[in-house]
């Protein structure tokens, strides 16, 4: 998967995206928390806050001796729970990316409230796609999609750096033994070195991203990634956006006419 790694998006109203912060800090500090094993084993934990379609349709239960909210309210906690680092990390990624650019042109608790909305609608939209699934889903992505589909109606125009982790990862070693040669690579097949990164518009980036999305999703790719939460995720983002944002936030970069 592409990562993004910054944009170049101004913030127009806030000094301090503080609930973008807040969601990122949220989240690596309860991913913390359950690794560390004090409530036990992390998968049983992770498993009580999860989405399980068949659960929310009452189709069956958890075993008694796994703690978690009513099974509506897992719509709401599953998005504070990751499966791994990567998973984690990846996630904060495009959080930190997108988010304080999101929340500036909505404010903050408008932001809030958009990214729970499309975290909930996310979930509602994988259970129904997923109704006799008894797999758990947890993780930010849905709510993240609704935030990436806000970035691009509001900055299509900014742009965007990013990395493909794989091919800098195999560039890495041509880069290093370079250097230890004494020379140092601006970039390598047009990449910036060291990370090895790109830059395109917003709407590129992005709308290369939801592409993917769509694509996974209608072939059914499964695995690891609940690919139809992110479509409902998307889907919630482009509804949403036009509400949740300022009114002289104008949307696709406009600016407001000249008095």
């Amino acid at each position: 998967m592409v990562m993004p790694i910054y944009d170049d998006a101004p913030l127009r109203y806030l000094r301090r995206p503080i609930v973008n912060w807040t969601l990122i800090a949220l989240n690596v500090i309860i991913f913390l928390v359950v690794q560390s094993e004090i409530f036990g084993d992390p998968l049983t934990v992770v498993r009580g806050f999860a989405i399980i379609p068949r659960v929310l349709f009452g189709e069956a239960q958890l075993a008694d001796w796994i703690v978690g909210p009513p099974p509506a309210l897992t719509l709401v906690t599953a998005l504070f729970f990751h499966s791994s680092v990567v998973h984690l990390g990846s996630n904060m990624l495009f959080l930190y990316v997108f988010g304080d650019n999101v929340e500036d042109a909505m404010g903050s608790l408008h932001y809030l409230l958009f990214y729970l909305s499309c975290g909930v609608a996310s979930g509602v939209f994988y259970i129904y796609a997923t109704p006799h699934s008894i797999l758990p889903l947890v993780g930010a992505s849905g709510a993240i999609s609704g935030v990436c589909a806000a970035f691009l109606l509001l900055h299509p125009r900014a742009t965007v750096a990013g990395i493909f982790p794989p091919l800098s990862l195999a560039l890495a070693p041509i880069y290093l033994g370079a250097w230890l040669a004494g020379v140092r690579p601006r970039s390598i097949l047009g990449l910036r070195a060291p990370l090895f990164s790109f830059v395109a518009s917003g709407w590129l980036f992005v709308g290369a991203w939801i592409v993917m999305q769509l694509i996974n999703a209608s072939m059914g790719e499964g695995g690891a990634v609940a690919w139809m939460a992110h479509v409902g995720g998307i889907a919630a983002g482009l509804v949403l956006t036009p509400i949740f944002k300022r009114r002289r936030h104008f949307l696709f970069d406009r600016r407001p006419p000249s008095d």
